[in-house]
């Protein structure tokens, strides 16, 4: 019985997901085709009402959510954050179900989390018109092998997440990243040997260039997210079996010689920036020792 109970939660999880963001996305289009028209004051606008729809259409999944899985979320949000300002944000990655999690509890608190996503999802109908409709930019990023082969590939990438970034500008957002780049998995930390027990090692391309194009950004939020079940699938988390959880933020002003930097500054800047994350990240690795989970 608990078992059809279980997947009976699942299947209303999913289905309430879908739709909710299905008829989001069509209303968003419909937001958004005065962007067309070429007038900043206009494109400001309709990226207002974009951004504060978004909000509700999250507020309205969390709502959803909450009454199907009952979830117990230990929070710690700094006093000082405000949804008025700019900021960047990163998290460490543990499962599919982190993106609705970051969203939930930073709904109403900051403003709206505009993830940096693959390129490759582009394909999927629903993220490609949430992209296009609240400015979620697709990062497109070419291999080591590539760049080696034709180094004026990197200042391309550079210039297209810079370009992406400066959208932002136009309204109060959280520029987000999973710093490690993927999910976090045994296999992953031992293929990588990663000096941190908890954690995959940070990559900062996406922070760095989209600190770039926001000069109004001065704090990094840093989230630390604690699972207390080891399930970390994406049914687990509409079945409500990853409902315990702990999220610890922490802020961080940014150094001011991070700031307006070109990409003829990017090997030291890249240096000090790795610097800055790194650190963030050996006192998020503390905070999951200590955590009670």
């Amino acid at each position: 019985m608990r078992l059809i109970y279980k997947n009976c939660i699942g299947v209303l999880t999913s289905a309430s997901i879908f739709s909710i963001l299905t008829v989001a996305s069509i209303i968003l289009v419909f937001i958004s085709l005065p962007r067309i028209l070429p007038i900043k004051a206009v494109k400001n606008f309709v990226t207002a009402i974009s951004n504060e729809f978004g909000n509700f259409v999250v507020l309205s999944l969390k709502i959803t959510l909450h009454l199907l899985h009952r979830p117990n979320w230990e929070v710690e949000f700094p006093p000082e954050i405000s949804k008025y300002n700019w900021y960047l944000g990163m998290s460490n990655h543990m499962s599919w179900s982190d993106i609705f999690i970051l969203l939930f509890i930073s709904n109403g608190k900051i403003p709206l989390l505009k993830f940096f996503m693959k390129k490759e999802l582009k394909w999927i109908p629903i993220v490609y018109l949430i992209h296009r409709t609240i400015d979620m930019p697709f990062v497109n990023r070419h291999t080591k092998e590539e760049i080696q082969d034709n180094p004026e590939l990197k200042k391309i990438d550079f210039e297209n997440s810079r370009i992406a970034a400066k959208k932002f500008s136009r309204y109060p957002s959280t520029a987000f990243s999973f710093a490690e780049g993927t999910r976090y998995s045994d296999e992953k930390h031992e293929a990588q040997s990663s000096p941190y027990r908890n954690l995959l090692i940070p990559k900062i391309g996406a922070l760095a260039t989209a600190l770039n194009g926001m000069p109004e950004v001065d704090t990094i939020l840093d989230f630390t997210i604690i699972y207390k079940s080891k399930k970390r699938s994406a049914w687990a988390y509409a079945c409500g079996e990853m409902k315990d959880v702990k999220i610890v933020i922490k802020s961080y002003p940014i150094p001011y010689i991070l700031k307006n930097k070109g990409f003829d500054e990017q090997a030291q800047y890249q240096e000090d920036f790795k610097n800055f994350i790194e650190d963030i990240w050996r006192k998020k690795e503390q905070i999951i020792k200590q955590s009670k989970f």
